[in-house]
C-alpha cells in the first residue's frame, strides 16, 4: 500500500507540473472575424500594429532561390566589416556546413565580432570539425535552449529562425537550412527547394532586434553602437515590418500575422508551405475568403516529397473540409518544397521561417517579413505557378475515395499535430 501511495503521489505531481507548464504557456487564439473593407495595401500599418511592430518604408528586397542563396550569403559575409550575427535551426555536418563555418571563421580571424546562435535540437548533428573551426577562430557559438534543469519548462521551444545580420546594415531571412540537401537547384528529390530574402534598409534594425532577443536571453550580452545598429537610409521601394514577438497571454506575432491576413484578401490568397496543418478557425477564414470571391490555393509537398511524411498525413486530415470550402490544394511529389510564403492580391506577401502549423504558430521562435511590394509578390506568385504545373491538384471526389489505411494514418498523425 505504501508503494502504491508513492506512485499515486508521483503521478499526481507529474500531472500538476504538466498542468502548470501548460497554463503558463497557453494563450487565447485570435478570433478570425476581422471587419475590414480596405484593400490590404492600406492595412499594413494595422498588421504591423497587431503584431507589435512598425511598418518601415524604404527597403530593398532581393529574392534568392535554392542553392544560389548560399553563394550570395557567403560572398556578403566576406564583405562584413564589424559584426556577423548568425541564427539557424538546422545545421548538419557536410560540405555546406564546412563552407559556412569557414566563412564565419575567416571573419572572426579578421577581428570581427561573430556571434552564432544554433538551436540545440535542430543543430545537434553539426560536425565537430565545423564547431572547432569556428570556435578556434574566435566565433562565439551558443546553443539555444540546451537541455538542462533550468530549461525544463521550455525544452519544446526551439528557435526555428533562419536569420543573418551583417554590420547591422543588411540581413538574410527565409527558410534555408545548413545541410547539404539545400545545395543545388531543387533538380531532384535529394535537393530541397527554398526561398530567402536579402534585405537592406531600415527594417534591418528590426531583424537585429530579433537576433538580440535570443542572444541576450541565452548569454545576457547586449551589443550597442554603429557596428550593430547604424543609422540606416532608405534603400528601395518596399514597405516592410518584421513579425517575431511572443508576448505573454496573447498569440505570437507570426500567428496573428498569418491569421489576420487571411481575412484581408479580396482577390487572391496563395500559400506555399511545407508543413500545412491549419487550425479550424483558419480553415473557416479561408472558406469565408472563397465565399467573398477570393481565389485561395495552397501548394505543399506530397508525402513522397516531404522530409516528414507524418506532417503531411496530419495535414491530410483537414483536406476534405478545405476542399468543401472551395480551397484548391496542390501536392508536389518531386522534392521538398520548403519555402514559407503567402501572397495576397498581387500586392502583399509574407516570407520567413514560419510553417503553417501549431508548432510554428504557438511554440517555436520564428520570424516572418510582412511586405508591400508588387514586384516581389509577382515573383513569388510566379514561383507558385511554376511548381503548381508539376504538382498534383487534389479533387474532392477522388479524395473522399482514398483508402481506409490512408484515412487511418491521417487521423492518427493529426493527434500529434502540436508536436510535429
Amino acid at each position: 500500500m505504501h508503494t502504491d501511495l508513492w506512485i499515486l503521489l508521483l503521478a499526481a505531481t507529474a500531472l500538476l507540473l504538466g498542468l502548470v507548464l501548460w497554463s503558463a504557456r497557453r494563450h487565447r487564439s485570435p478570433t478570425l472575424q476581422v471587419e475590414c473593407d480596405a484593400p490590404i495595401e492600406r492595412l499594413l500599418p494595422s498588421l504591423a500594429g497587431l503584431t507589435l511592430g512598425t511598418a518601415l518604408p524604404g527597403n530593398r528586397l532581393t529574392l534568392l532561390e535554392n542553392g544560389h542563396f548560399f553563394d550570395v550569403l557567403v560572398a556578403r559575409i566576406a564583405q562584413a566589416r564589424h559584426t556577423v550575427h548568425f541564427e539557424t535551426f538546422l545545421w548538419k555536418e557536410g560540405a555546406l556546413g564546412r563552407r559556412v563555418a569557414q566563412a564565419l571563421a575567416e571573419r572572426a580571424r579578421a577581428g570581427l565580432k561573430v556571434r552564432v546562435m544554433l538551436d540545440a535540437t535542430g543543430s545537434r548533428k553539426i560536425g565537430r570539425q565545423e564547431r572547432r573551426v569556428m570556435e578556434e577562430a574566435g566565433c562565439r557559438l551558443v546553443f539555444f535552449h540546451k537541455p538542462s534543469l533550468i530549461t525544463l519548462g521550455v525544452l519544446t521551444d526551439r528557435t526555428h529562425r533562419k536569420l543573418v545580420v551583417l554590420d547591422g546594415r543588411e540581413a538574410f531571412v527565409g527558410g534555408h537550412c545548413i545541410t547539404d540537401d539545400w545545395l543545388g537547384d531543387a533538380e531532384d528529390h535529394r535537393h530541397t527547394a527554398d526561398l530567402s530574402l536579402h534585405v537592406r534598409g531600415p527594417v534591418v534594425h528590426s531583424l537585429q532586434s530579433a537576433f538580440s532577443e535570443n542572444w541576450a536571453g541565452e548569454t545576457g550580452e547586449l551589443f550597442v553602437g554603429d557596428g550593430v545598429f547604424p543609422a540606416l537610409e532608405q534603400a528601395g521601394p518596399s514597405l516592410v515590418h518584421a513579425a517575431f514577438v511572443k508576448p505573454e497571454n496573447s498569440a505570437p506575432a507570426v500567428k496573428i500575422l498569418h491569421h489576420a491576413a487571411l481575412c484581408m484578401a479580396r482577390e487572391r490568397l496563395w500559400i506555399q508551405n511545407p508543413y500545412f496543418i491549419p487550425e479550424p478557425e483558419a480553415i473557416d477564414a479561408m472558406g469565408a475568403a472563397v465565399r467573398r470571391g477570393v481565389d485561395v490555393r495552397v501548394l505543399m509537398p506530397s508525402t513522397s516529397g516531404s522530409d516528414n511524411p507524418l506532417v503531411q498525413h496530419a495535414g491530410h486530415r483537414n483536406f476534405e473540409k478545405l476542399l468543401e470550402c472551395g480551397v484548391r490544394l496542390f501536392e508536389y511529389p518531386h522534392t521538398l518544397l520548403h519555402q514559407k510564403v503567402m501572397t495576397i492580391d498581387g500586392r502583399w506577401c509574407a516570407l520567413g521561417s514560419t510553417n503553417f502549423d501549431d508548432r510554428s504558430f504557438d511554440t517555436n521562435d520564428e520570424i516572418t517579413l510582412s511586405i508591400l511590394d508588387d514586384a516581389l509578390a509577382r515573383q513569388l506568385d510566379a514561383v507558385f505557378e511554376r511548381h503548381a504545373r508539376r504538382a498534383n491538384e487534389i479533387h474532392l471526389d477522388a479524395w473522399r475515395r482514398r483508402g481506409a489505411w490512408h484515412k487511418l494514418q491521417d487521423q492518427a498523425c493529426y493527434l500529434l499535430n502540436e508536436l510535429l
